[in-house]
């Protein structure tokens, strides 16, 4: 048996990329990670109860799945970032979906009419910005063929910003953080991991889930020291953080801002209609509303692509919170954020 890795050295990867060559190009074997290995390197992990599977794990320290472990080791093992490349950073159910619609939409906004034949009226957006993790490197026996990825390769992730590959944090690419008010967050979290929690595993019920939350224990969590490992690294060329809440109340004027990062920014021409017109695709109801976005696992493995979508709206939190309950979390983020400059309106 082979020596296993601690939690924060990293590991060699999968076998092949898509076309049987090596990320240099060249054939290479490589042995990948067996499931007898990977079993015995979670045994060295702390873990608590899952949500969705039976356990959790932390690892590099958050908390996340062992099929996730196995995808991150490949991307930080073989992803080489270019310095045009995109890379969406959320904690799950924080404006994922809605920031890859509205990315990709500026992006492409010079070669996709908004109003017909739009790629966001027949394709759900993680179809058109993939995941890292579940999408690109979720297939153990092999590695992805990026180059078949337009130019420029956007694609997303939720993993804190220590664990990303080097070459994203060495190179010129560009990132994108959204962050979410984390009473509304963890109301999104709990309805949508209900929905896809496997049967076998019994109901979660919402008392068990917030003290999981509180103490961190959630997928890529603790969400503080998610937001904080952005909000730390945040530069006017490399890292733009930006907050839901801000973006559903003003977002047109948001955009501008996303726009200029991302070096496609609007001519004062297209701030007169094309802003709009892209907001109103990329809204939720719009999005909501969709066919594709109705039915169909397109998106994200085995995921109903309708389970994505819920309310999306700013407060619901309080159609689910006892008072102790507010008072615990704002403790906790009072706390876990203190001195950091990010704050939340929740009331």
């Amino acid at each position: 048996m082979k020596s296993l890795p601690s939690q924060h050295t990293k590991m060699t990867g999968t076998t092949h990329i898509f076309n049987s060559q090596s990320i240099t190009g060249k054939p290479k074997q490589q042995e990948t990670l067996s499931e007898e290995e990977l079993d015995e390197f979670l045994t060295s992990l702390p873990k608590e109860k899952g949500w969705r599977t039976p356990n959790l794990f932390l690892f590099q320290g958050f908390w996340c799945q062992p099929k996730e472990i196995r995808a991150i080791i490949s991307i930080q093992n073989h992803f080489i970032a270019q310095d045009t490349d995109v890379i969406l950073a959320t904690i799950p159910k924080s404006g994922t979906t809605w920031l890859k619609a509205l990315t990709f939409a500026i992006v492409n906004r010079n070669n996709f009419n908004v109003h017909h034949n739009h790629p966001l009226l027949t394709h759900n957006p993680h179809e058109l910005v993939p995941f890292l993790e579940y999408k690109l490197y979720a297939d153990s026996n092999r590695l992805p063929d990026l180059s078949l990825l337009p130019s420029p390769r956007i694609v997303a992730t939720h993993v804190p910003f220590g664990a990303l590959p080097d070459s994203i944090k060495t190179s010129n690419c560009k990132i994108i953080y959204i962050c979410r008010n984390p009473f509304d967050t963890f109301v999104s979290i709990w309805h949508y991991l209900c929905k896809i929690r496997p049967e076998s595993l019994g109901p979660l019920p919402i008392e068990e889930a917030f003290d999981l939350y509180c103490r961190g224990v959630t997928g890529y969590g603790p969400y503080w020291d998610h937001m904080l490992s952005y909000w730390r690294e945040t530069a006017p060329n490399k890292v733009l953080f930006l907050k839901y809440e801000e973006m559903k109340v003003d977002t047109c004027n948001q955009l501008k801002i996303l726009g200029e990062f991302l070096g496609f920014p609007f001519t004062e021409e297209e701030e007169k209609g094309v802003i709009e017109d892209i907001s109103n695709l990329c809204s939720f109801q719009n999005m909501k509303d969709l066919e594709v976005n109705k039915k169909g696992k397109g998106a994200i493995s085995v995921f109903e692509n309708r389970d994505l979508f819920r309310k999306g709206e700013i407060g619901d939190w309080m159609n689910y919170f006892t008072p102790s309950m507010f008072e615990r979390l704002s403790n906790v983020m009072d706390e876990k954020l203190e001195g950091s400059g990010i704050t939340f309106t929740v009331s």
